[in-house]
């Protein structure tokens, strides 16, 4: 295969690379990265390829082993050794466990603050909250804008007060 010939193969396949990078990085930037840096190593490896087989599929192996060497490169680069006799891997990603104890605790802080707010100043917050526009609210609760307004301010205040921990 010449090398204009294979420009204009790796040309077509590369439209199918994009979506792929996508899948891995799950980050459009680190994507594009990821294709050039694919397509980089095509066009310098291009000898390697053998006419006859899958061009498509030898891109794609391209791409995903540069994906694995990068991760590789990041996940070292983020580990910390220490090198005392007991050899702890420090801040390595394989102890790291995930749970949503915290996220429970605000989110009962944060009820246990709002049920202390006065009614007339928890409902136009929480309408608020949940996306609803300032005349929206007062449209719905037969108030001036001006006083829904100022109600959302007084809740966000009392919230403020009651949750001060996490300031």
């Amino acid at each position: 295969m010449t090398a204009l010939e294979f420009s204009y193969q790796v040309g077509n396949f590369s439209k199918f690379l994009k979506p792929f990078a996508l899948r891995l990085t799950r980050d459009g930037d680190d994507a594009n990265d990821l294709v050039q840096d694919t397509l980089v190593k095509a066009y310098t490896n291009r000898e390697k390829y053998m006419d006859g087989t899958n061009l498509k599929a030898w891109l794609f192996t391209i791409m995903k082993n540069t994906f694995i060497t990068q991760y590789q490169r990041m996940v070292r680069r983020n580990t910390f050794i220490d090198t005392t006799e007991n050899l702890h891997f420090i801040n390595s990603s394989e102890s790291v466990q995930i749970n949503a104890a915290e996220s429970t605790f605000m989110r009962e802080d944060i009820n246990l603050a709002l049920s202390h707010t006065e009614e007339m100043y928890r409902v136009p917050f929480l309408l608020y909250f949940e996306g609803f526009k300032y005349h929206e609210i007062a449209d719905e609760l037969g108030l001036p804008i001006g006083t829904v307004k100022n109600r959302i301010h007084i809740a966000r205040k009392s919230l403020k007060q009651h949750l001060q921990m996490y300031a």
